[in-house]
């Protein structure tokens, strides 16, 4: 009976012929010394340059992945591995395959998911963009770590190991460069046992442009990030929103206020106060309706917070637009009859347009969070697929035949 495969080197190719044999040789003499039962698989994403010739011929299982981008060969690599952990890299030689033991001994210690630091490791000169070492992966990873509180210093790190079967149940979805983000971000939502030691990146051996695109795929690292976050992308900047505009709303709403003897704040800032309330008061739907959508469909693992969501139901939602929609409408009323009262006359338009103001932002703020309240309630709608053996088609003859009912002998 042949030995289980303990640990699984995945590498990710496109293109790599000028690396990847010393990538392949560097793995195979690491699980040699170390005496471990792996392999080495090489995920191509549909190399031209004869890398798929290079990696059987040194000893590498090949798979191929038809689906374009870095997290689908990724994705292909992790299904068809045969290891109980996973160890994936770079081909371009710039982490060093024949050093892992670290990596190893924090997964048989029972880590789920272990990362390099290149920050913690050292980075070789000539190894990483400034860009990217003093901008790119300090902010990147500093959003990650305030958005989903994780501890991880490099959240981007190419070389990471993990246990298969635990990465696996977490579903990746993304195809490209953000395949490295959301592995952490689901992990840690997740509550996986993460760890992480230091790495050296080296500069790679590659004399062509690497795949990575500065500003296309840091925009896609972000992008991510805001997205699987609704409460930095929406609930919070709506709160801020909502709370200035009530404050400065309702200091504004008797009059205007002299900051100093010659700065004075009126109706424009008055104005401004009902914009704050109305767009936060949206993104705060959106940050619910998001959410919503997220845990019910996957995306985000479910929180305390979802009980919250469940009790806000259409028609408490409704009611509270209903009451807004009152208060606008019972404004705009009064408004009238000033205004009749002065036989339609002209009016003061510092008294009359701040409560118009006021009228205009209850009628929107009332009219958003009914519609807001539709949109988060069809999200809800339990999904039902009709198997079609569950029902034969109506025109099919033998059905009739079936459904009548048999004699008795």
């Amino acid at each position: 009976m042949p030995k289980a495969i303990e640990l699984t080197i995945l590498m990710p190719c496109l293109n790599e012929a000028e690396t990847l044999a010393t990538c392949i040789r560097k793995a195979r003499g690491f699980l040699e010394r170390a005496g471990v039962e792996g392999e080495v698989v090489v995920a191509d994403n549909g190399s031209t340059d004869g890398s798929q010739e290079i990696a059987v011929e040194n000893g590498a299982r090949l798979v191929r992945v038809a689906t374009k981008g870095y997290g689908a060969a990724l994705a292909g690599g992790i299904a068809a591995a045969h290891g109980r952990f996973v160890i994936m890299g770079d081909a371009d030689d710039s982490y060093d395959f024949s050093s892992l033991d670290p990596f190893l001994a924090e997964l048989r210690a029972g880590k789920q998911l272990v990362m390099g630091n290149r920050f913690k490791g050292g980075i070789k000169p000539g190894a990483m963009p400034p860009l990217h070492r003093y901008v790119g992966n300090p902010v990147l990873s500093f959003a990650g770590r305030l958005f989903f509180g994780s501890h991880i210093g490099d959240f981007h790190c190419g070389l990471r190991g993990f246990d298969r079967d635990a990465i696996l149940a977490l579903n990746l979805r993304t195809t490209g460069m953000e395949f490295a983000s959301e592995m952490v971000v689901k992990a840690t939502q997740a509550g996986l046992a993460i760890g992480e030691v230091p790495t050296v990146l080296w500069p790679d051996g590659r004399s062509r442009r690497p795949h990575l695109r500065s500003f296309r795929d840091g925009w896609r690292h972000l992008r991510f990030l805001l997205l699987f976050s609704p409460r930095w992308l929406f609930l919070y900047p709506g709160i801020t929103l909502l709370v200035v505009g009530m404050v400065l709303g309702g200091i504004l709403l008797q009059g205007p206020v002299h900051l100093t003897p010659t700065v004075e704040i009126d109706l424009h800032t008055f104005l401004m106060a009902a914009m704050f309330i109305i767009v936060g008061l949206q993104s705060i739907s959106f940050a619910l309706i998001g959410r919503r959508f997220a845990s019910r469909y996957g995306f985000i693992p479910k929180s305390g917070f979802d009980g919250l969501l469940e009790a806000l139901t259409l028609e408490r939602i409704l009611l509270a637009a209903v009451v807004l929609v009152a208060i606008g409408i019972g404004t705009l009323i009064w408004g009238v009859s000033v205004w009749a009262s002065r036989d339609f006359g002209p009016l003061d338009v510092t008294s009359s347009m701040r409560y118009m103001i006021l009228a205009m932002t209850s009628l929107v703020a009332g009219l958003q969070l009914g519609m807001s309240g539709f949109m988060s309630s069809m999200i809800n709608i339990p999904l039902y697929e009709r198997r079609v053996a569950d029902f034969p088609p109506p025109d099919d003859p033998m059905s009739r035949i079936r459904d009548l009912p048999k004699k008795k002998s």
